[in-house]
């Protein structure tokens, strides 16, 4: 009997040391991957900082121009509106909204098919235009479905 005791300590003492050195992989990982990502994001924080530096040198640049044929305060003026106008735009282009479906023209969803397909509805996962595809609908109420072998999906799970 002092055997099995013998190899169930040994068996516990090797589980140990295989989750510590697991553990220890996964950290190192994690440290690695983490430093790969921060380079990353500085790199990616200087390209912003040097792109907002050669937007503001543009502005001047469009500023002064305008400012040859017209006084100094209508020239920044006319440059203060078209960045707005630019920035309204790249704003509505980030985040499309989507529109109500006009009665008369079917919504598009992708390439043109024509006739009767145009008026269907794409395909159960495919995308819907925002990017993301739907889940397909169930054809009935989950309340009204059938539950296959008395299962309910809602109760509590227990492993044996």
């Amino acid at each position: 009997m002092e055997r099995i005791d013998h190899l169930e300590h040994l068996d516990k003492h090797l589980v140990d040391e295989l989750a510590q050195v697991a553990r220890e992989t996964i950290r190192e990982e994690l440290r690695e991957q983490t430093r790969k990502q921060r380079r990353t994001a500085m790199l990616y924080a200087a390209s912003g900082a040097l792109a907002l530096y050669a937007g503001a040198a543009l502005a001047l640049a469009v500023g002064l121009a305008l400012g040859i044929g017209l006084p100094d305060w209508a020239a920044a003026l006319i440059t203060a509106a078209i960045l707005g106008v630019l920035a309204y735009v790249l704003r509505g282009a980030a985040r499309p909204h989507p529109r109500p479906a006009d009665p008369g023209h079917p919504a598009h969803h992708g390439a043109h098919h024509g006739g009767a397909d145009a008026a269907q509805p794409p395909p159960a996962g495919a995308a819907t235009g925002l990017g993301a595809p739907y889940p397909p609908m169930p054809p009935t109420p989950p309340d009204e479905a059938p539950r296959p072998g008395g299962i309910d999906p809602e109760a509590p799970h227990h492993r044996a």
